[in-house]
């Protein structure tokens, strides 16, 4: 959430993030830069994200580069909150989908399959325009901030201007 803005741009998962047209398509793609600089604070965060996202019914998956990275974040999720479950497994092929409502990928999730697709991965997906729901976490890395440059500078070709969240500057 940016500091100083009276209407407050919807979170994804959020149902005022709906794809209701071109009008608010802006709205449903997020850049998350955390001041922390750890692989932890990522992850923690994109548990949140995700956490915030199911409870409002959206079908998530989290996409990431790396099985170590599926698994850090596979154990975060199962012990997030001692008050709630949340669904999920990982995914490490196309060949065999995630059927859970939320799914840790490691490869490009299909738009048709969920709502919410979180990028903790080095490479954006190439249909990231057609996702309803987007968002980028990106922790104080110079090579993680590299990287969501250049995510951000893809979207920007796809006519997709991201809602950045800089948590640095708070």
């Amino acid at each position: 959430m940016q500091d100083n803005q009276p209407n407050p741009s919807p979170e994804p998962g959020s149902l005022a993030a709906g794809p209701s047209g071109q009008d608010d398509r802006n709205q449903r793609y997020w850049f998350h830069i955390l001041a922390q600089n750890t692989h932890a604070a990522r992850n923690l965060h994109a548990a949140k994200l995700v956490d915030k996202a199911w409870q409002q019914g959206d079908r998530v998956c989290v996409l990431c580069d790396t099985e170590e990275q599926a698994v850090e974040l596979d154990d975060l999720l199962w012990n997030f909150t001692p008050e709630a479950f949340i669904p999920h497994s990982i995914a490490k092929a196309a060949t065999t989908p995630c059927t859970d409502p939320v799914g840790i990928l490691l490869y490009p999730p299909a738009a048709v399959d969920w709502d919410t697709v979180i990028v903790l991965s080095s490479t954006l997906p190439e249909d990231a325009d057609q996702y309803r729901r987007l968002a980028l976490v990106a922790h104080n890395d110079p090579a993680v901030l590299n990287q969501a440059r250049r995510h951000y500078k893809q979207l920007r070709a796809l006519g997709i201007e991201a809602r950045v969240h800089d948590m640095r500057k708070r």
